[in-house]
């Protein structure tokens, strides 16, 4: 899952996790705030230090998915070119780019951490959708909007992508 942040995605995240794991499914999450307190401490936010973040989740979501998880990414991931290289990395079919989308005025006015307000404020450089740019997939797998659907909805779409 890609988007802006606020846009949904850790919390389409939980809840789609929640269903695979009802239906027996062994599924399990990488969210990029979890990963960079940990795996990925040591990387800022320059454009090569995302592009390195990218690059480690989608080699330990490969490892995941060959041990028989249904792995659930939800990151930033604002470079297109970040996105395609996570894609290489699986076999055909085995990766679903989904679009978590909102506009930009409604993650702000969500703005779960406070972030985009420090953005406003100078307090914080380099946010995504403020001062650091994000490449919209062209051609998702699924385009969620979720400023006009609800969670259950967005969820049951992704469902019914992965045929499960």
């Amino acid at each position: 899952m890609t988007g802006l942040p606020g846009a949904g995605k850790s919390t389409i995240s939980a809840l789609l996790l929640d269903r695979l794991r009802a239906q027996g499914r062994p599924a399990y999450g990488l969210d990029g705030d979890v990963l960079r307190r940990g795996l990925n401490q040591d990387l800022g936010f320059t454009d090569a230090d995302r592009s390195e973040n990218i690059r480690r989740t989608a080699e330990v979501a490969r490892l995941m998915v060959d041990a028989g998880l249904v792995v659930v990414v939800s990151f930033i991931s604002p470079f297109r070119s970040d996105r395609q290289f996570a894609r290489s990395r699986f076999e055909p079919g085995r990766f679903c780019e989904i679009f978590i989308d909102a506009p930009l005025t409604v993650c702000e006015r969500r703005d779960p951490k406070g972030l985009y307000a420090k953005a406003r404020r100078g307090e914080l450089a380099r946010m995504t959708g403020i001062d650091s740019p994000y490449e919209a997939p062209e051609r998702p797998d699924l385009h969620l909007h979720t400023d006009a659907d609800d969670v259950s909805g967005c969820v049951e779409r992704i469902m019914q992508l992965l045929r499960v």
